[in-house]
């Protein structure tokens, strides 16, 4: 059985490709992601990879029809396709939030229709039920017409219309709706605290039992289910070919004493929502706080959802229990845990653990010296302004990484980031090979200088300004000309001082090809930046 799934990279994703491989039935997976996951990694090597984005903004026709050719060639021979691809961020830009959530979900269905493939299995969620004030569960007939105040909940609704609309037109086509609770575990952790919580809250606070005090709305119950448990309800949707809907939520409910005896040991604060929420709205609108007021909208009107269908239907039974689950996640917060993609990345720790640097030591003999044709303390100089400059512009680069990790800039600057690293390693290495003075006052002094820079490159102190990114690939740039004059001063200068003239001259060969790299992401970037209609992909 061949299974393609759309989104294979992110949170529910990544423990679906996990059920995929464990399963004899399915001898072929597909995943198609914005960009590739390392596909060395397990469970992300099970699959073969597409780079495609099914929300990619087209500008006419034919440039649409070409992007649904891709899809077609995608999806084409597959016996099921999951559709999981979904934006929460950037959630001030609404245009691109729905070219992907509403727009991509058509072009998935439309692929799947020409590439006849029999079954469509979409993600949806219990954000697209019409809002209650009670706790009486309700099934899968309740209607979906979401929030009107959330922009998760207006999207989610939509995609329904776009199926009803689907299935309609294609009644050949079988399609399952899920419509899961909170999806969590522990690797989400990263992604999570990065998307709901911001940078305002310590991490180690995350942990439970860490909380001195738990604030929380009043009358806010929680349903929630583990990834794995959601990926086994989405591969029993596919072996049977299941159709229709399906509530998937693991229990107890949560209420508000439950979340406050997980994280702080039960010292709970109710706040009426009323009261929070226009606080919520400044802090949103201040881009302090990454979470908008219709996730509180959504939460309190949410209906608890009755699971029987999945049940019954698919025989699908949670294996972890609710608290179990919440607590797991707790724990992947505060570890910053994750996993080796770009919608799960660790926190901190991406792109540094993909490769450490090296410098190879065996390039640099230990016999090096500065003879007395070569004036020491210029030498030392010299190298050591290079160094401050690579200090400031690894700095850089790996914000920038970490900044653009979503999008298809983050493989090129994650070399960037880790080549930089290995060099900046090495020109340290010359100064004890070379017995130079290295001043290391003037690196501090750069690292500070672009951290503060970074305030003033945008105009904006919390928020990253589409400008932002035109602006620092310039100034990496101007940077990587003038690291290629150190590598060429060192190639003619490597016999006199004992060094290998090879290992310089691969280094200014290297540095042509990082300016290269650049030239090309600013190719990429230049055309979007002042546009009303934008979008770094």
């Amino acid at each position: 059985m061949r299974v393609v799934v759309v989104g294979g990279s992110g949170n529910a994703g990544t423990a679906i490709m996990r059920a995929l491989a464990n399963e004899p039935a399915i001898t072929s997976v597909v995943g198609l992601a914005r960009r590739e996951p390392d596909t060395d990694e397990p469970p992300y090597d099970v699959a073969d990879w597409v780079d495609l984005d099914v929300g990619e903004q087209t500008q006419d026709d034919a440039d649409e029809e070409s992007l649904l050719t891709r899809l077609i060639d995608a999806l084409r021979g597959a016996d099921a396709v999951i559709h999981l691809a979904w934006l929460i961020q950037p959630n001030h830009e609404r245009d691109i939030m729905r070219r992907t959530n509403v727009d991509g979900t058509a072009r998935v269905a439309e692929a799947c229709a020409r590439a006849g493939v029999p079954h469509l299995v979409v993600a949806s969620s219990v954000g697209a039920y019409t809002p209650v004030d009670d706790d009486i569960p309700r099934d899968e007939t309740w209607s979906t017409t979401g929030v009107p105040t959330s922009h998760y909940s207006v999207d989610k609704a939509d995609q329904e219309r776009v199926l009803d609309a689907f299935e309609a037109a294609h009644p050949d086509v079988t399609v399952a709706r899920v419509r899961p609770a909170l999806i969590f575990q522990d690797d989400a952790g990263a992604e999570i605290v990065r998307y709901f919580v911001g940078a305002l809250v310590p991490p180690a606070l995350l942990r439970p039992g860490r909380l001195p005090v738990l604030p929380l709305p009043t009358g806010l119950r929680l349903q929630v289910v583990h990834a794995d448990d959601i990926a086994d309800a989405y591969l029993r949707v596919v072996l049977r070919r299941a159709s229709g809907a399906f509530n998937v939520a693991t229990d107890p409910v949560l209420t508000g004493p439950d979340l406050a005896r997980i994280a702080d040991h039960g010292r709970l604060v109710e706040i009426p929502p009323k009261a929070l929420r226009p606080l919520l709205s400044l802090a949103w609108q201040g881009r302090l706080v990454p979470t908008d007021p219709g996730w509180l909208d959504m939460g309190m009107g949410a209906p608890l959802m009755d699971t029987t269908r999945a049940r019954t239907e698919l025989g699908w039974a949670p294996v972890h229990d609710a608290e179990e689950t919440l607590r797991e996640l707790m724990e992947g917060m505060a570890a910053g845990a994750g996993h080796a993609s770009g919608p799960m990345r660790p926190r901190r720790r991406w792109p540094a653990d993909a490769a450490p640097p090296s410098y190879d030591e065996d390039s640099i003999p230990g016999g090096a010296h500065v003879p007395a044709t070569i004036e020491r303390d210029l030498l030392g100089l010299y190298l050591s302004d290079h160094l401050t400059g690579a200090t400031a512009g690894l700095s850089r680069v790996r914000r920038m990484a970490q900044a653009y990790a979503d999008t298809s800039l983050a493989p090129d600057l994650e070399r960037l980031a880790r080549d930089i690293a290995a060099e900046r390693e090495l020109l340290e290495q010359l100064f004890t090979t070379l017995g130079l003075h290295r001043r290391p006052h003037r690196q501090a002094a750069a690292w500070v200088g672009e951290h503060v820079g970074r305030l003033k490159l945008n105009g904006r102190l919390t928020s990253r300004s589409p400008m932002s990114v035109q602006l620092e690939i310039e100034l990496m740039r101007s940077a990587v000309v003038g690291k290629l004059g150190v590598w060429q001063t060192l190639t003619e200068l490597a016999p006199e001082l004992g060094l290998p003239r090879e290992r310089f001259a691969a280094l200014a060969d290297q540095a042509r090809e990082h300016a290269a790299v650049l030239d090309r992401l600013h190719e990429q970037v230049r055309g979007a930046t002042f546009r009303v209609d934008r979008q770094i992909e």
